[in-house]
């Protein structure tokens, strides 16, 4: 499969096999939008010129999902959208899909929420736990509807990992030196997860120096984030899977106790019982690099074993091969490229109220950068060929990089460890938890919000 955006898109027009179960409706616009997939050809031109006359463009979100599954009518429903917008957007699912978010003024006609449900049943029926119609309703949700695009699996589609097996360094022969790996140290527990594995699986559950912990793995938008799973209020951990589901192009995950969809990037419910329980998951620090950076200064580390009881192609390079040697999205999401590229790495954090990120070539010039969020002094060492980037507070000193070590204002050795900078008589400086991105994510969720580290 073509893993460029027009091609993905238009490959899922074959997707929706079956019309759904609902019979005949009262609601004249859920008659006329469910014609775009389940009506005859009468049915679909009486449909598109009721809503025509009617005028009202707060039918588009649905026309939209139409127009996505029903490849025959695609050009005579995008003529209806053109007509009640007043836009000259061409054929292009991915590209109304932008106008759409562009456009949040417009709300949805309430026909959308037993539309899309019929549609999306209609692809895989276990969906049906995420799209309750209680918790559907535009006031109840933290994202749009509208903009909840099928990712091309079903539920479980990519089977999360949990518990999976482990084994010692010396005994992980699969892996190539320059194979990059989610390194994670806890109370002293180290483990390494190759990306050549994670990228099929996308989450792993698992208690990790006693700590109970998921690791939420984005490959759409470049971005592995560590995540506690016991939260306040609940007596077990929370454990996650990936729903099938994106949201401008990042994955939404779910939890199996209420099968609420979350936000990967944030750690929050957006859709589900747990919308409105105040529960954001903390986050724990998590590395990229090498396999030979990762065991040299983890020789004890258990890493991934390939025996994962799934069978995928393992290999290096193999997993997403395509999309991550383009520079295009798979799906759409709208970014703000003027100083960054939308797929730029960058380094992530949010904490102490606040967000910021360092774009990951600002470390091919400078190993060390000084700087600060929200007040607090930061030091962040990084090595951009890597993917490499760690954070640490660094309180009123000042460092600069001594081999494998730092070194502050007075020329005090510091060396770093996963969970703090070490300096001069046991002083501690803690790790702060970030992670990797693609730029077009954070500009995403967080653009308004956040500051970025200028070079």
């Amino acid at each position: 499969m073509s893993l460029t955006r027009r091609s993905f898109a238009g490959s899922l027009g074959t997707a929706l096999l079956l019309p759904g179960a609902l019979s005949a409706q009262q609601d004249p616009v859920l008659d006329a939008v469910r014609s775009t997939l389940f009506g005859s050809n009468a049915e679909f031109e009486q449909g598109m010129a009721f809503l025509v006359k009617r005028g009202n463009p707060d039918v588009v979100p649905a026309l939209l999902t139409g127009m996505r599954y029903a490849r025959r009518r695609g050009s005579d429903i995008v003529k209806v959208m053109q007509t009640l917008t007043g836009e000259s957007i061409g054929q292009d699912w991915f590209d109304w899909m932008l106008w759409q978010e562009n456009n949040p003024q417009i709300v949805p006609h309430p026909s959308l929420i037993p539309f899309k449900r019929e549609v999306l049943l209609g692809i895989d029926t276990n969906f049906d736990v995420f799209l309750k119609p209680k918790y559907l309703q535009r006031d109840k949700m933290r994202i749009r509807l509208e903009e909840i695009a099928w990712g091309g699996v079903n539920k479980d589609g990519i089977p999360s990992l949990d518990n999976p097996s482990l084994i010692p360094a010396a005994r992980a022969d699969y892996l190539k030196e320059d194979d990059l790996v989610f390194g994670v140290s806890i109370n002293g527990d180290e483990r390494a997860y190759p990306l050549r594995i994670m990228g099929w699986h996308e989450m792993f559950n698992e208690v990790i120096g006693g700590v109970p912990v998921a690791l939420a793995y984005c490959t759409l938008c470049g971005s592995g984030i560590l995540f506690e799973t016991q939260v306040p209020g609940r007596s077990k951990p929370l454990i996650f899977g990936s729903s099938g589901f994106l949201y401008r192009s990042n994955k939404l995950m779910f939890d199996r106790q209420t099968h609420s969809l979350w936000n990967q990037y944030t750690g929050k419910p957006v859709v589900g019982a747990l919308v409105g329980s105040g529960i954001e998951l903390k986050q724990r620090p998590v590395v990229i690099t090498t396999w030979q950076s990762w065991k040299t200064s983890h020789p004890k580390t258990k890493v991934l074993s390939m025996n994962t009881g799934h069978r995928r192609n393992y290999g290096s390079g193999v997993v997403y091969r395509e999309y991550f040697a383009s520079s295009e999205l798979m799906f759409p999401a709208l970014v703000d490229q003027s100083s960054h590229r939308q797929k730029d790495y960058v380094f992530a954090i949010r904490q102490f109220g606040a967000a910021r990120a360092w774009p990951l070539d600002a470390f091919g010039r400078s190993r060390v950068i000084n700087d600060a969020i929200a007040n607090r002094p930061l030091v962040l060492i990084g090595n951009d060929e890597k993917r490499a980037v760690r954070a640490y507070e660094r309180a009123s000193h000042k460092f600069a990089a001594s081999g494998n070590q730092l070194v502050d204002e007075t020329g005090q050795k510091w060396t770093m460890t996963e969970e703090a900078l070490v300096g001069p008589g046991g002083a501690e400086l803690p790790r702060v938890a970030g992670h990797i991105s693609y730029w077009f994510a954070w500009d995403n969720y967080l653009g308004d919000t956040a500051t970025v580290y200028k070079r």
